[in-house]
């Protein structure tokens, strides 16, 4: 009987500590979508080596008005970073023209922006603990 008391006292503990990790809500509302048409593509990132590369996690939504909104829910406190494209033509990548310069409206956390290229992870993080609400303009 004791080896069970244990044991159950055990799984509580394992259970416990599972729901005291912090785990947390990004809530992005996607601004100054000037074209209603094509889908809004959104990538996190959770660090600098993967940022633009890989992301953790992708969402994408239809345009239906000037402003889109998109939940990563479940997140583990840290830090993150997030893109956007307003794909307008829906060939689900960001199209650009002369020079590499983007030709559809894009836009990153914390609105940061490149001086020549994109901004760095470290401009674009943000912190997540527990939920937090942001927003970005695409541009």
């Amino acid at each position: 009987m004791k080896k069970i008391n244990v044991f159950v006292l055990l799984m509580l503990a394992l259970l416990s500590a599972n729901t005291l990790v912090a785990q947390g809500k990004l809530e992005l509302t996607i601004k100054n979508i000037k074209e209603v048409k094509g889908t809004i593509r959104v990538a996190l990132f959770d660090n600098g080596n993967d940022f633009l590369k890989k992301p953790i996690d992708s969402k994408v939504v239809k345009v239906s008005g000037n402003v889109a909104s998109v939940v990563f829910d479940k997140l583990a406190s840290g830090e993150y970073a997030v893109s956007v494209i307003h794909d307008i033509n829906e060939n689900q990548e960001l199209d650009k023209g002369f020079m590499g310069i983007p030709k559809e409206p894009y836009g990153f956390s914390n609105d940061a922006r490149g001086k020549f290229g994109p901004p760095s992870y470290e401009e674009s993080k943000l912190v997540i603990k527990g939920d937090v609400k942001a927003s970005i303009k695409v541009e």
